[in-house]
Parts: C-alpha cells; structure tokens; sequence
C-alpha cells in the first residue's frame, strides 16, 4: 500500500497544483461572460484555442522525452542541460521569426497586431519554463511546484479582475488620476492579454535561476535520441489539440458570419462546466506521468497498472454524475448571463468525451513504456480526423452541439483503440467487469437524471447516494482492508 500512498500523496499534491488555479479561474468565466459580449467571448475563445496548437508545438514532446531518459539515463544532468539548451533556443527562435512576421500573422487570422504581439510573448514565456517546471516533477518538489503555479494564476485572476473591474470604476470616480493613465477605453480583450503576459513573465522570473546556473552543455547524440522520442508525441499533441479545441475554430468558419462568433461564445461557456473532469484528469495525469516510468522495471508492474485504473475509473464514474446531477446548480455560479445557458445540453456529452480522454490517458502507458510513441500519434491522429469529419458534417446542422458529439466519438474511438492494441503488445490485467460495470452504471444514472429528471435534486442526489452504495458493495473488502491497516 505504500506505492499507492506515495502515488495518491503526490497526485494530491499536484491536484492541488491544478485544482485550486482552475477554481481561481472559475472567477474569469463570469467576469468575462458578465462583461464581454457573447461574440466578444467567442473571439477570446478562439484565440486561446489556437495558442494551444502553438503551446504543443513549442514543446514538440519534450516534457515527456525529459521524463523517459532521465529515469533511462545514468547522467541525470545530462538530460537536464540537454532539454533545457534545446527549448531555449527553439523558443527563441520562435520568438524572432514570430514577431518579425506578426503583421503577416495578423491579416491571415484577423486578429489585431498587438493581440498577436502579446501572444507571441506568452507563448515564448510558457515555453521557457516547460523543463524547469519538469525538473521540479522528476526531483519530486510538489509544492514549489504548486507554489509557482498558483501564484502564476492568482496573479493572472487578480490582474484581470483589476482590469476589467475596478480599473473602469477607479477612472470613473477619479478621471484625472493616475489610474487613468493606465485605462483605455473598450480594450477589455487587450488587457486579458496583458494578464496573462505579466503572469507569464513573472513565472519565467522564479524559475530563471535554472537559466542563469546552467552549464549549457549539449549532447547532441542524447538530443537525436530526445527528439526521436519526442516528435511523434508533438504530432499526438497536434492531434489533441485539434481533438479538444479545433471545434470552437470549425464553429467560427462553418457558421454564418453573423452568428458563428456568439456561437462559439456560448460553447465556450458551457463548455467549461465539464472543467471539473478535466480537473481531476489533468491532475491525476500529472502525478501518474512520473510514476508509471518510475515503476516500469518492476514484475508487479502490469497490476499495478491494472489496479491505478480501475480506481481512476471508480473516481471518475463519480464525478462525472455528481457534475451532471448539479450542471444546473453550477452555471448560476459560472454563467450569469442567462443566454449562454442555451449551451448547457452539450455539458453532459463534454463531461464524458473528457473521462474517455481520462481512462485513455491510463491506456496509453504501454506504448510510452516499450518505447513506441508513434503509435500514440497514430491513435490521436485518428481521432483528429474523427473530429473534423463530424465537426464538418455536423456543425451546419446543429451547430455547436455537432461539436460536443464529435468530440465524444473522438475520445471515445481513441479509448477503444488504445486498450485493443495495448492488449496486444502489452497485456495489462484490467478488470473489465467491474471498469465497465461502474462506468455503465455512472452513465446511465447521468442520463435519467439529466434527460429525464433535470433539477430534480430528489431523484439526482438518491441517484449519487444509489451509485456510492454500488461502490461500497464491490470494493468494501478492499476500503476494509484500508482502514484497518495498522499505522506505523
């Protein structure tokens, strides 16, 4: 039980690294709903989506290679100075060309310069700190891991609430102030930019020490080995990216022009309320990352996998009706302004595409461990294609909704996928009875309470107590054993 704690222990901690910065930032979906027109939102969505895709390529896998070969790698150091050389300079790079060319990038996306200029440099300082952020993971620092992360967002939400709350009402009662000199006039969409850059930057500034005390050595051959690794993970990540936010671009282009930007406003908005899944799945992957190629040599290895899993399940088939059961409850805290809340029909769908996406994170271990990276890229390529297929198809028809069921076929095909070709190159143990078993029962209970009982707490929350009792009665030996261990 030890390996379990250790692992539960860690992955609290960078729950909490995760968790509470994305509480934090519930606070700017009602600033930003409550302020900026829904077409406005639409636009700051789309803008966000199609940093993701430049965030994964400035990565171009390494954060994972980083963790393979320095638990592979007797010169640790090595592995350290290698990576961190070789984001700096391609970060770099992108730096300059970018901005050299930013007025390009702008006429071809529409968006105004100065947006692009402060995406640039949010994307460059992001990228700086992918390696020393890792190097806190694989030196086993969770908390100053999650100090600098949530005082990344905190600053973030504190600036944005500034900006677009107070500031306004700061001018207003004293024109001629200082303050006002800081104010412009209908930039709301410029000064969330600024939020973000000088959180990013601040970041950057913890972590530089890494920088500023680097030996810059480079190996090359380890480099090649790296890259060699890591590149199909940039083509898996491409395709996640376009699996997980291309739909609000699709959304954008394939709808008429009048109603495409209010459209992926109100998406978006809904969309987020599924943040509570991807909370416990971003979580859970941070902290099982590290652990499953810490413990890959040992012969227990494949049930220890198997075990993981079916209790990320257990936690997930829970959460995933608690969210539903009380989606309702929770948009009047998200989602002030009642008509983003045409939305809400595609939270369900969102919830569950994000645990498939969850349990396929699990899955996928075996091809990291035997060194085949590529066919993960093959996988999420064919979810990818899944998804602008269906959004294609669906999005003229029925808008925003075609999206969310594109994005379930996605996840849901990549599962399949990944567990049938994992069976036969590295045959885990996984108890399908009981995995299936709960995530029917989650899934079913969803749908009667959503479809069939819609804030109908009564019948919600007997649903939730009905389903904790399923579990109680298939895992009570083991939560038994768990609590009658004996402390040391």
């Amino acid at each position: 039980m030890g390996l379990y704690k250790n692992l539960f222990k860690q992955t609290a901690i960078y729950g909490i690294a995760t968790v509470v910065p994305r509480m934090f930032s519930f606070i700017l979906v009602p600033l930003y709903t409550g302020l900026l027109p829904k077409a406005e939102y639409g636009k700051v969505s789309i803008i966000f989506a199609l940093m993701i895709f430049f965030n994964v390529i400035l990565a171009y896998g390494m954060e994972t290679s980083f963790f393979r070969f320095f638990n592979k790698e007797t010169n640790k150091n090595n592995v350290i100075e290698t990576s961190m050389v070789s984001i700096f300079w391609t970060t770099i790079s992108f730096l300059f060309i970018a901005l050299l060319f930013r007025n390009t990038l702008a006429g071809w996306s529409g968006i105004d310069d100065q947006y692009i200029t402060y995406t640039i440099w949010i994307l460059a300082l992001d990228a700086l700190v992918i390696i020393p952020f890792s190097k806190l993971r694989a030196f086993q620092k969770p908390m100053v891991y999650a100090a600098i992360k949530i005082g990344n967002v905190v600053l973030n939400l504190g600036l944005n609430v500034l900006f677009l709350y107070f500031l306004p009402e700061i001018v207003q009662d004293n024109p001629a102030g200082f303050w006002s000199s800081l104010y412009i006039d209908n930039f709301e969409v410029g000064y969330i930019f600024m939020a973000n850059i000088i959180a990013s930057l601040l970041t950057f500034v913890a972590l530089s020490p890494d920088y500023v005390f680097l030996k810059w050595n480079f190996n090359f051959e380890l480099w090649k080995r790296m890259m060699k690794y890591g590149m199909p993970i940039m083509i898996a990540g491409i395709a996640f990216a376009i699996n997980e936010q291309f739909d609000k671009v699709l959304l954008g282009k394939l709808l008429p022009a009048n109603i495409a930007a209010a459209e992926v406003g109100v998406y978006s908005a809904c969309y987020k309320l599924g943040l509570f899944m991807v909370l416990y799945r971003t979580a859970y992957t941070l902290g099982i990352e590290p652990f499953f190629f810490s413990h890959s040599a040992d012969k227990n290895a494949p049930q220890t996998y198997a075990m993981i899993t079916k209790y990320f399940v257990i936690f997930g088939s829970f959460i995933l009706l608690s969210v539903i059961v009380f989606a309702d409850l929770f948009k009047y805290i998200m989602i002030r302004d009642e008509s983003y809340w045409v939305a809400m029909k595609v939270v369900p769908l969102i919830i569950l595409a994000n645990f498939f996406l969850g349990i396929y994170t699990n899955l996928s271990v075996w091809y990291k461990l035997i060194d085949k990276t590529y066919v993960g890229a093959y996988i999420s390529i064919v979810g990818a294609i899944i998804t602008l297929v269906l959004n294609y198809l669906l999005i003229p028809s029925m808008s925003y909704y075609g999206s969310a069921i594109a994005t379930i076929a996605a996840y849901g095909s990549m599962m399949v996928i990944s567990y049938y070709l994992g069976n036969k190159y590295y045959p885990i143990p996984y108890d399908l009875e009981k995995i299936g078993g709960y995530m029917s029962v989650s899934i079913v209970f969803s749908a009667i309470s959503f479809y069939g009982f819609r804030e109908n707490y009564f019948v919600g929350i007997t649903l939730l107590l009905a389903f904790l009792y399923f579990i109680y009665h298939n895992e009570k030996e083991t939560l038994i054993k768990i609590i009658k261990r004996p402390k040391n």
